[in-house]
């Protein structure tokens, strides 16, 4: 079997993360206040959760913010991520795929990963290589390996 062709992407903060944070804000937003109406009193408990929602979405947009630029490299055998402060070389685990947008993990020799949301919408032309060589058997990360060796444990 022959490994995914080399790709270089750009990797940016992904509009689809900052909309998947600002609508789960919302939907906490909007959950207090049905339990504020349904309660009809502010007690320490709808306090609570105010500032707990508040804090976990400061959290999350702050996060969104200093998300990873860079260019994710793939070269036939090695994955290498390039950002303006480093050059690192990992294996890549898929996450969530949505055809359009990917999250993916880069986990680093040293054992830290780094978490990467790249979009259709950065490189159009190259997106169609960036899926084949995440998703190819020389590419793939342990989640994939590990779910073919249960299959072949099964037969």
């Amino acid at each position: 079997m022959h490994s995914a062709p080399a790709v270089s992407y750009p990797v940016g903060r992904s509009r689809f993360q900052g909309w998947l944070v600002g609508l789960t804000g919302l939907g906490g937003v909007l959950t207090g206040g049905f339990w504020q109406q349904a309660t009809d009193l502010a007690g320490w408990r709808q306090w609570l959760f105010a500032l707990t929602l508040l804090g976990t979405c400061a959290i999350a947009a702050q996060t969104w913010r200093r998300s990873p630029r860079g260019i994710l490299h793939w070269d036939g055998q090695v994955w290498r991520w390039t950002g303006l402060d480093a050059s690192v070389c990992g294996r890549v685990t898929v996450h969530l795929d949505l055809q359009f947008w990917l999250v993916l993990s880069l986990r680093m020799d040293a054992g830290a990963r780094l978490w990467l949301w790249p979009e259709r919408a950065a490189d159009v032309v190259l997106w169609n290589a960036l899926r084949r060589a995440v998703f190819s058997r020389g590419g793939s990360g342990q989640a994939q390996d590990a779910g073919v060796d249960a299959l072949q444990v099964r037969r």
